[in-house]
């Protein structure tokens, strides 16, 4: 969880990029990009960043899962003073240095930058629908049964906010990115082509993370 919240948290930088893309975020409000990418866009938007919880709260899946780690005993200052950092105008990577984060998660928050920087919607897109949203659901669900067996009552927060993840992205916010994708690819073969570059980093920058988080968990297995 202290390896993974880090991707938790920059999984909402990719998302508000695409929200800056695809809708108004200026003052005066004028229309822009198309209405149905600005629907899509917004629907993921909300489920992200302002979720109902079944107390009625509404609260973004980033402090949700700052409560589940609490509540689970693992150690939230790494990634605090990581946003602390950032509200305070650091670079990502100085951000990252001073918050003393994980050797394995700076190469990962690098790579979502650098997708992010290179300002082509479309590969951003791909990115967070296929290094994030579309693989998220094949990652949790073998986790969930397993959790609630060996910690009962203690993951309760972790194990809802993976229950909500599997639930969205398998019936709502995966085929949303989806389309996503296709409407901002279009019929253009080398924005696909992007699409397909950013996919396949954000996917090999996944598995070097739970590889290191699988090292890092070895000695005490």
């Amino acid at each position: 969880m202290e390896h993974h919240v880090f991707a938790v948290w920059d999984f909402m930088s990719l998302l508000t990029y695409l929200k800056c893309c695809c809708s108004c975020v200026e003052i005066p409000w004028v229309p822009k990009g198309e209405p149905a990418l600005r629907r899509l866009i917004n629907e993921i938007v909300c489920g992200e960043e302002s979720d109902r919880l079944p107390n009625g709260r509404c609260v973004s899946h980033y402090e949700l899962y700052l409560q589940a780690m609490r509540d689970a005993g693992a150690e939230t200052q790494q990634i605090e003073r990581f946003v602390c950092a950032v509200q305070s105008k650091c670079s990502i990577a100085e951000a990252l240095e001073q918050a003393g984060a994980p050797a394995a998660v700076r190469p990962f928050v690098r790579t979502t930058f650098e997708i992010i920087a290179s300002d082509k919607p479309h590969a951003v897109a791909a990115a967070f629908t296929f290094g994030r949203e579309n693989l998220i659901p094949q990652i949790f669900s073998p986790l969930v049964s397993e959790l609630a067996a060996r910690w009962p009552g203690r993951l309760d927060t972790f194990i809802f906010y993976l229950n909500r993840h599997i639930e969205l992205d398998s019936d709502e916010h995966g085929p949303l990115a989806l389309k996503l994708v296709s409407e901002l690819c279009d019929d253009d073969a080398q924005k696909w082509q992007d699409a397909q570059q950013s996919a396949v980093m954000s996917l090999e920058a996944r598995l070097h993370l739970w590889d290191a988080v699988m090292e890092s968990l070895t000695p005490r297995l």
